[in-house]
């Protein structure tokens, strides 16, 4: 099933995406479970998807807005250097544990949202991702068990800005830029991939694709993520984790590219659809 969070009548709620539109979860499900986090909570997503799809309001895609698959995580736990194709353009030495940094909330975005561009950098570089979605919570998590974990999946472009990004060696300025975290377009439920290793993840910019790469080349792969994460920190339902870009980043061409004013950046994950958006200069 496929799940997204958006805005009718200026009220945020969330409901089920289908091929033309989206069914918004009906009112008295509402009440208990008003937002997809909360479903997810709770343990009842698929009974109230189930519902919405029979009882919801048909929404047309026109009608909404988008917001972030998850508006409110959490935590969102991002991974760094964690295909071998980036880490090699990256020129930095193997790492025997996984490279991670956080992200707040407020840089998150929506899929077909304007993504804003400091205006003091023009180093602005996309990043495409998969992230995935906690389902149920816990500590200690083995690999044999990370799977049961898992709500679902969805794309994520952890757009750098990437002077701030080096200002020294911490990466937290340069990835917390509000608005600069498109999450979405929707959550496509664990038992739809049925292996995750399988997908394709393709970034494109202005139409030319800049990365190319199977989530089964992640130097980490997720129950490893999983299992080192939850030993230092409880996992709960509705935490973001992304799982790092594969190589093809601007930074690292010769010469670097980044993402310019009216450019249009897509991600797109087998299965998953296309996270799409336009840069635009911040005030």
């Amino acid at each position: 099933m496929r799940f997204a969070s958006f805005e009718h009548d200026g009220r945020a709620t969330w409901g089920v995406a289908m091929d033309d539109g989206y069914r918004q979860v009906p009112a008295d499900l509402a009440g208990e479970c008003p937002d997809l986090r909360s479903a997810i909570a709770t343990g009842r997503l698929a009974e109230i998807g189930t519902a919405t799809t029979t009882r919801g309001e048909v929404r047309r895609a026109a009608d909404v807005r988008l917001l972030p698959v998850i508006p409110d995580p959490g935590k969102l736990i991002c991974v760094g250097l964690n295909y071998k194709t980036h880490v090699a353009e990256t020129k930095r030495a193997d790492s025997e544990y996984p490279s991670l940094f956080l992200r707040f909330n407020d840089t998150l975005a929506a899929h077909g949202e304007v993504v804003p561009r400091p205006a003091f950098s023009d180093r602005f570089d996309w990043e495409g991702e998969l992230a995935f979605v906690i389902g149920k919570g816990g500590r200690h998590i083995p690999k044999s068990k990370a799977f049961e974990h898992i709500a679902g999946y969805t794309c994520f472009n952890d757009i750098s800005v990437r002077d701030w990004q080096r200002h020294t060696h911490q990466f937290t300025p340069g990835k917390n830029f509000p608005g600069t975290g498109p999450l979405g377009p929707v959550l496509v439920t664990a038992d739809e991939v049925p292996d995750v290793t399988k997908l394709d993840l393709q970034t494109r910019v202005n139409g030319q694709v800049m990365q190319h790469a199977s989530v089964g080349d992640l130097i980490f792969d997720i129950p490893t993520l999983i299992e080192y994460i939850s030993r230092f920190t409880p996992l709960a339902p509705g935490d973001v984790i992304a799982t790092g870009t594969p190589g093809g980043v601007g930074d690292r061409r010769d010469p670097p590219l980044y993402m310019k004013d009216g450019d249009t950046v897509e991600i797109e994950i087998t299965g998953l659809g296309v996270l799409r958006n336009t840069v635009a200069r911040a005030d």
